[in-house]
């Protein structure tokens, strides 16, 4: 498994685009893979929440900074 961990800026888009990009970026990760996603979408904590629990990938952080949205997110194994 590898240990890379990588960031996403999400700051500026609007649903559905968020959750868009983070399926592009997963495309490119392995199995395993953990990454911080930055959003201030409101509407991307439940997006987020959603969309983990559909496709199975792990939210293991998601956080509230009063500027924007942090979402940790580790890409399910295969």
């Amino acid at each position: 498994m590898s240990e890379k961990i990588k960031e996403i800026d999400l700051t500026g888009l609007k649903c559905p685009m968020p959750i868009v990009q983070l399926a592009k970026l997963m495309k490119q990760l392995d199995a395993g893979d953990e990454f911080t996603a930055f959003a201030d979408d409101p509407a991307f904590c439940l997006d987020v929440e959603a969309w983990c629990n559909k496709t199975g990938h792990e939210l293991l952080e998601l956080q509230n900074d009063e500027k924007r949205l942090i979402a940790v997110i580790k890409k399910k194994e295969q």
